[in-house]
């Protein structure tokens, strides 16, 4: 299609997940309206529209899983489930006036960058596009990850991952794999146990689970929120408090989580009495490695009659038949895949192409890497939300969102000062030194030094998903953007202004 033909948007935003919804919010709070929202599915909600399997909820408190800037005093539960949150986001969709810039049924299918236009052209389902600036909010947790399992494609039964839930299949009297044993497949087996004729858990690796300190939060509690925001407030500062001090034993001190392995044995042994299932449900590996996960039901689900244990994996199917690593040999009606997702090899990658007509995924074929995990180099007005290093393992990923957000909104705020066609483009130097930075304070943490593998390494067992600190100090570091770590594009032929950026640039 001819370029005249093309809507052009000064911002293009890429999902409307947490990320997504939370940078149109951002947008319009600084008076930029010329922006659209690209949304592949047909509602928002990103991984809390797409996760709808039974048991689904955050293992996160709602009070701090929630925007700072969009309070919910009505949250039912401390660890509020699926639907609600799912609610709670499509409620910041029409309180904020988002709708009218919501494309949805408009998967993004490539991006390209113009050298001589400078700006993206965008290829979607709803039709072709161009933007100055393009915000990648797809998210980690949004492409599903499935095994290559030899002879899966003769299994004559259902099959499906967790995060693409067949409603229409009743698992009622039916015999049930479930592959996995992450956060998602916690939630699942106590959910479906009591209803399956037979479940079976096919476990690589086993996780260490928590006690989950849920209850339903009170009528009264919810009035106190809502006449009285300070104590809503003070509720969340004192759970983000306490998850802060957490923080260096992750990072710096991995020896002092023994204690909490200790209340994970003892969680344990209060439902696992069979001494060789509590052996094979006991992990070989330091806490923290993997994500904690929370439950109070997944062990008494694992004691019950119907449900049994593979501790080695799912090795290959044989039409009905399963088999385990061990040789174990199940019969099923159905699979169910609780096998994570393309985190470390994100699929938005390989629709990028930028400067130098390469994709971001070739650019990060060893290892991904963006500066303060927004801008990857060579890909000028790039930004992405909750990218490289900006994993959390014990906090929320809202509290990295909004200071994502921080830098969002400077680094327009930039272009603005240095005025006219303008592309800011990350220094390789810059991305480097940065890499470099946090690869240095990764290697004391426990996601490097527990002995397990985890969807925090990727291919090359480098972890470029996790941040090696605190939310409060992402925040300082994402607050505003450093022109010295950026080059300034301008059109062939064009000269820089003498704003205060410009002078930056010339530093620089």
């Amino acid at each position: 299609m001819a370029e005249r033909e093309r809507k052009h948007v000064r911002v293009a935003v890429i999902g409307s997940g947490f990320g997504g919804l939370g940078a149109a919010v951002r947008l319009r709070r600084q008076g930029i309206t010329d922006f659209v929202v690209l949304e592949r599915a047909g509602s928002v909600g990103g991984t809390w529209r797409d996760n709808s399997y039974p048991g689904c909820a955050c293992d996160v408190p709602s009070h701090l899983y929630s925007f700072s800037f969009a309070p919910n005093p009505e949250w039912p539960r401390n660890f509020s489930g699926q639907p609600h949150i799912r609610a709670y986001l499509e409620r910041v969709a029409d309180s904020f006036g988002l709708r009218p810039h919501i494309r949805f049924d408009a998967e993004v299918r490539s991006l390209r960058w113009s050298n001589s236009a400078l700006h993206w052209e965008l290829e979607t389902a709803g039709g072709p596009l161009t933007a100055d600036v393009v915000v990648s909010a797809t998210g980690p947790l949004s492409d599903p990850k499935l095994p290559d399992v030899p002879g899966l494609d003769s299994f004559p039964g259902k099959v499906f991952h967790s995060a693409r839930w067949d409603h229409d299949y009743d698992l009622r009297g039916k015999r049930v794999a479930m592959i996995g044993t992450g956060a998602s497949a916690i939630q699942i087996v106590p959910a479906v146990q009591p209803d399956v004729e037979r479940l079976t858990l096919f476990q690589r690796t086993p996780p260490w689970v928590l006690p989950r300190a849920d209850r339903r939060i009170s009528a009264a509690e919810k009035w106190l929120h809502t006449k009285l925001p300070a104590t809503r407030a003070a509720r969340r500062g004192l759970l983000w408090g306490i998850r802060e001090l957490q923080v260096s034993a992750f990072t710096k001190r991995p020896n002092e989580l023994g204690m909490i392995e200790f209340l994970a044995r003892n969680h344990m042994k209060k439902a696992i009495k069979d001494p060789a299932l509590r052996s094979a449900l006991t992990p070989d590996y330091r806490i923290g490695c993997k994500r904690i996960l929370l439950s109070n039901t997944y062990y008494p689900a694992l004691a019950r009659p119907n449900v049994d244990l593979v501790a080695s994996g799912l090795k290959e199917v044989r039409g009905s038949t399963l088999v385990g690593a061990d040789g174990s040999e199940v019969e099923a009606d159905a699979i169910v895949f609780g096998t994570g997702f393309h985190v470390t090899d994100m699929p938005i990658a390989h629709r990028v192409t930028g400067a130098k007509g390469t994709t971001l995924a070739e650019e990060w074929k060893d290892g991904m890497a963006a500066l303060r995990g927004a801008s990857a180099a060579g890909f000028p007005n790039f930004l992405t939300i909750i990218g490289p290093n900006t994993g959390l393992g014990n906090s929320s990923m809202i509290l990295m969102i909004e200071a994502q957000l921080n830098y969002m909104v400077d680094f327009l705020r930039q272009l603005d000062i240095l005025g006219g066609k303008i592309a800011l483009s990350a220094r390789q130097s810059a991305v480097d030194e940065w890499t470099r930075h946090i690869q240095r304070r990764m290697e004391r943490t426990v996601w490097n030094t527990g002995g397990c593998d985890s969807w925090y390494l990727d291919a090359n067992g480098r972890n470029t998903t996790a941040w090696p600190g605190t939310t409060a100090e992402f925040k300082k570091v994402t607050r505003q953007v450093d022109l010295a770590e950026y080059e300034v594009l301008r059109p062939p032929g064009a000269t820089a202004g003498r704003s205060a950026g410009a002078r930056a640039e010339v530093a620089a």
